[in-house]
């Protein structure tokens, strides 16, 4: 296993990426690693004690062990339910890569493993000129592609491959996602996608209306790709 983290994206938005997210913070922890989970731009928050908070930043601080300071989680959390980019304007924040690199350096300080969440699909901007890649490129990490089983999935999962080839990432593996219980010849799908994508599977999780990432992680296992 690799010591220094993954990052997640997905082929859309609510795909499943947080679920994916905590549930291998759960693999490593099973492995004994100290395993904190991150969330650099979050968009679409509560107002907690005077501080916004997002729910799947909330739900990674609770996967991690230990567990680390919302603010790092979270470096830049919004509070319109927007593209980070519209979220960003409205706030009037600027968001930038320094903050998010100092808070994942102070994450990696007290654990073996980030996972980091994205935003969206990968081509999603965090800002005007800050791109996902462009994280994903400063802080050296593999990514895990969580592709969500509905129809259009096998367009949407073979771009995201190509653009993460194309942006100079590293495609460690994808994870299939039950999002569409009702979605026709699921499976086909899941083997279509396993002969094309040019990383392996690391997991399928099904369709469940409360999942619980502690039980989803038996079903997963953390890709070999190291840094």
């Amino acid at each position: 296993m690799t010591r220094r983290g993954l990052f997640v994206t997905g082929t859309d938005t609510g795909v499943g990426k947080t679920l994916v997210s905590c549930a291998l913070l759960h693999v490593a922890r099973a492995q004994g690693l100290r395993a904190v989970g991150m969330k650099p731009v979050a968009s679409g928050c509560d107002l907690v004690d005077g501080a916004w908070h997002n729910e799947d930043a909330l739900a990674l601080q609770a996967a991690s062990d230990p567990r680390p300071d919302y603010a790092d989680v979270n470096p830049f959390a919004l509070a319109h339910p927007l593209a980070p980019e519209l979220a960003a304007r409205d706030a009037g924040v600027a968001v930038t890569l320094a903050p998010i690199l100092a808070a994942h350096a102070r994450l990696q300080a007290q654990a073996d493993v980030v996972v980091v969440e994205g935003v969206g699909g990968w081509a999603a901007p965090l800002s005007t000129q800050l791109h996902q890649a462009d994280l994903v490129r400063a802080l050296h990490l593999p990514v895990v592609l969580v592709v969500g089983l509905r129809l259009g999935c096998l367009n949407h999962a073979y771009l995201t491959q190509r653009a993460i080839a194309e942006d100079g990432g590293r495609f460690a593996g994808w994870i299939a996602t039950g999002i569409d219980p009702d979605m026709a010849r699921a499976d086909d799908n899941v083997a279509l996608l396993t002969e094309r994508l040019r990383a392996p599977c690391l997991g399928r999780l099904p369709f469940e209306a409360g999942p619980d990432p502690a039980r989803m992680a038996r079903l997963l296992r953390w890709p070999e790709t190291s840094t």
